[in-house]
């Protein structure tokens, strides 16, 4: 079995919208290390993430984060461990265009 370290997704969505920052591949397994989050704004926002399985539609029960607040000019580290199997999803969402996500890890091929 193949092992990437990579940088699985990075995204910074429009405000309260939330958007797919990383979607296993098929055939493949993940394994989520850190989710960073980085608030580019001076004002504090707010923010969510999620692991969502294969085809599931977002439910309460897969956040991982929701609407944790990040102060201005700051970022948030996340060491996890997160498990994920083929297809599944990985979204966020801010209360504000100003927060910027990136997830780093592994992929199982």
């Amino acid at each position: 079995m193949a092992v990437n370290y990579k940088i699985l997704g990075q995204s910074n969505p429009a405000a309260n919208t939330t958007t797919t920052v990383y979607t296993v591949p098929a055939a493949t397994q993940t394994v989520v290390s850190t989710i960073q989050v980085c608030n580019l704004s001076p004002n504090t926002s707010s923010f969510s993430i999620a692991a969502q399985k294969a085809g599931a539609s977002l439910a309460n029960s897969m956040y991982l984060a929701y609407q944790t607040p990040i102060p201005g000019n700051d970022s948030i580290n996340y060491t996890l461990g997160v498990t994920l199997g083929n297809t599944d999803v990985v979204s966020v969402s801010a209360n504000t265009g100003n927060i910027t996500f990136s997830l780093f890890g592994s992929e199982l091929s």
